[in-house]
């Protein structure tokens, strides 16, 4: 699987097995954690058997079950634009995680923070968290706006890298699947506006990493 059949192939799961994540995986996720957090100066943290953190009423309401293995999103207020950095690093371990043949949900508000055993230093936010581990189906597609909605370039003019990245960025996880961005396209360079609303900063990073790693160029946010 390459990352745009992972981008295609990945959706929020919610329901896990007692599958526990192998050895060889779990150093893998955690080489690549601490890649990521070394190249961002952000601090996501691997846990594994700790079924504590998705225990409660906001679990509940959440819908999840089976879960005991997750990612802390651990954001340094000191980096440059932190929450939308945490989105974009959040999604590639995400999608580095679905090429390994695990399973993920990005986790905002329906998970026990009083629990989540996620070390948050001085000058440092917890976002959230991601569900991760072998889920009991692989999720469903969520629903899409169209294009048109999200995008401000009709499709007789754009460029096929851009069709490849319009359709990551479609694909990409958002909180309340409300898509609050617009995609432009000035010159040969992609832009992507927020429209607001809850968790927008880690929604922009989110859609930002489905563009750039289907498209192969850079992208620029306005917030």
């Amino acid at each position: 699987m390459d990352i745009k059949e992972a981008i295609i192939n990945r959706h929020s799961v919610r329901h896990y097995n007692d599958r526990p994540i192998d050895d060889q995986t779990k150093l893998k996720l955690e080489q690549l954690i601490a890649s990521v957090n070394e190249e961002s100066g952000l601090h996501f943290q691997l846990f594994c058997d700790d079924p504590e953190c998705f225990a409660g009423f906001l679990v509940h309401f959440g819908r999840f079950k089976g879960v005991s293995d997750y990612i802390a999103i651990v954001g340094n207020t000191s980096v440059n634009d932190y929450e939308e950095a945490c989105g974009y690093y959040g999604e590639k371990l995400v999608l580095e995680a679905q090429m390994m043949g695990l399973n993920s949900c990005w986790v905002g508000g329906s998970f026990s923070k009083g629990k989540c055993k996620a070390e948050v230093k001085s000058g440092e936010k917890l976002l959230g968290v991601i569900a991760i581990g072998y889920g009991v189906n692989n999720g469903s597609a969520h629903k899409s706006k169209p294009a048109a909605k999200l995008c401000t370039v009709p499709e007789s003019e754009m460029p096929d890298w851009f069709k490849e990245g319009m359709k990551a960025a479609m694909q990409a996880p958002t909180a309340l699947n409300q898509q609050k961005f617009t995609i432009e396209l000035q010159g040969d360079v992609p832009k992507i506006i927020s429209k607001g609303g809850p968790y927008t900063s880690v929604d922009l990073g989110i859609v930002k990493y489905n563009f750039e790693a289907a498209s192969g160029h850079k992208v620029k946010l306005y917030k």
